[in-house]
């Protein structure tokens, strides 16, 4: 009896988290959009996009791609979709929940967390370097696992579809892979006494660098394209013809590049420039927002 009322007591207790997790996100969604500020996310991401469009127009690479590309307002919607409205259809109340019945998981061996190197006590910068160095790093193998297994390649694709590069292609993607990353980063980052804070900032530095490795840009920032990831090399990512011994993708890099330059997975034959984009047999891959996430 006393097992069944605990039971019901931790189902109880992750319901209303659940609950609360929607009413939560809500009410952060309409502050975030009605009350502008310089830590406003919903601006940030906003002004981050403006400020690259604008470096697109100056300085275009591709002279006759048009500002307005093809699939320039579903790749809008996307990244709208994927930073807001997937988490409050569903993703922030059912991570919270997973947290919670993780953290219990943990107290029935009296692991209360797992913080092995605490770095609340280093400077801030360093603390957002290291974060920075080791996210980064979790993020270069769990992109290569959706490269290499057919069942996470059929979510990734969806960022591949893209045939012309812009900004916003950037956050053109499946929002498992959300889960997917999320969930794979998790454990690890834990074991550092990172705070919500240092997540923030680092996050605002690799949405610009994202947003800058998909613009439509001649950069490859000289002597230091063998640090951070860039438009030229990344377009080779999006290519649609490799050779065969590099069929499960090249240059995975999210923000820094060296992780390929020492594993030996780069790849910038030539100007990549003119070359096409997407994936064999994307002509029959779905051309709306809906299809694409079912398919």
């Amino acid at each position: 009896m006393e097992h069944g009322l605990l039971k019901d007591m931790h189902l109880t207790k992750y319901v209303d988290i659940f609950i609360d997790g929607y009413k939560g996100y809500f009410n952060y969604l309409i502050s975030e959009i009605t009350q502008p500020s310089f830590h406003n996310y919903f601006y940030l991401l906003i002004g981050i996009s403006l400020l690259v469009w604008s470096l697109e127009m100056a300085f275009p690479w591709r002279k006759k791609q048009g500002l307005l590309r093809k699939d320039f307002f579903l790749d809008a919607f996307y990244m709208f979709f994927n930073f807001f409205l997937f988490s409050l259809i569903i993703y922030n109340s059912l991570s919270m929940v997973a947290v919670e019945a993780f953290s219990d998981f943990l107290a029935l061996f009296g692991i209360k967390n797992l913080v092995a190197i605490n770095v609340a006590h280093l400077p801030f910068w360093v603390k957002i370097a290291l974060m920075f160095v080791v996210s980064d790093f979790l993020q270069w193998n769990i992109h290569r696992l959706l490269h290499r297994f057919d069942c996470l390649w059929r979510f990734h694709k969806l960022h591949h579809s893209v045939k012309e590069m812009g900004f916003a292609a950037h956050l053109r993607f499946h929002p498992f892979e959300t889960i997917f990353y999320k969930t794979l980063q998790y454990i690890p980052l834990s074991f550092f006494g990172f705070g919500l804070t240092d997540f923030f900032y680092m996050h605002l530095f690799t949405i610009l660098i994202g947003h800058l490795n998909h613009a439509n840009l001649p950069f490859d920032y000289g002597p230091l394209k063998y640090i951070l990831n860039n438009p030229k090399m990344h377009i080779w990512h999006h290519a649609k013809h490799l050779p065969y011994e590099r069929r499960f993708g090249v240059n995975f890099a999210l923000s820094l590049s060296v992780w390929d330059y020492l594993f030996k997975t780069n790849y910038i034959p030539s100007d990549g420039r003119d070359i096409e984009l997407g994936f064999e047999h994307d002509e029959s891959y779905p051309k709306k927002f809906v299809n694409q996430l079912i398919s």
